[in-house]
């Protein structure tokens, strides 16, 4: 299977920065590729929602609320996504979460697809 590992959340006053980080790697040599990667967020009482998504051939989406504020990239070299985040709010504030999926290889040569969630990071932003 394919498991992210996140790092990069804390706690950080208004106005401030934080970068994300999600790295993927296969467990027990799995070979795959990422179609497809993006960041998610949850604050209490809400529902999860994108923050951003990035494809395989670089095209960026974003949330309205965070156009201009935040920036993914991807760094397919190193299998990790980034999630560059300037001018943080309070309502920023929330579990973020990186979501990524694409195939995994067999041994026979086929692929099947994949779907992998991270374990989630705090983003705390004071006011």
């Amino acid at each position: 299977q394919v498991q992210l590992v996140e790092s990069g959340g804390g706690l950080v006053q208004a106005g401030g920065t934080l970068r994300l980080s999600c790295t993927a790697s296969g467990t027990s040599g799995t070979i795959f590729t990422i179609n497809a990667v993006g960041w998610y967020r949850q604050a209490p009482g809400k529902q999860r929602e994108m923050v951003a998504i990035v494809t395989s051939g670089a095209t960026t989406n974003y949330a309205d609320s965070v156009k201009g504020r935040f920036t993914i990239s991807r760094d397919n070299a190193k299998n990790t996504v980034y999630l560059q985040m300037n001018s943080l709010k309070p309502e920023d504030t929330a579990v973020y979460y990186c979501y990524a999926d694409g195939l995994v290889r067999r041994s026979s040569g086929s692929q099947i697809p994949f779907g992998s969630w991270g374990q989630g990071t705090q983003v705390t932003v004071s006011s």
